[in-house]
């Protein structure tokens, strides 16, 4: 599954390394993995686009 998506990083990953996020987007998910290791077998937390939003939010 994780192979079709377009991943990306999360620009809230930081640029030093340790702290990296990919995400991949689709119409009804949000997916994301560790950076580190984007192999398809590599665990991956799947959320709604609100549970993203709510979570970026409490970010700030």
């Amino acid at each position: 599954m994780s192979t079709d998506l377009n991943w990306f990083k999360s620009s809230y990953s930081s640029g030093q390394g340790g702290e990296c996020l990919e995400i991949a987007l689709t119409p009804t998910t949000i997916h994301i993995r560790d950076s580190k290791h984007p192999e398809a077998t590599t665990p991956t937390l799947t959320v709604t686009p609100t549970t993203w939003s709510t979570f970026l939010a409490t970010l700030s």
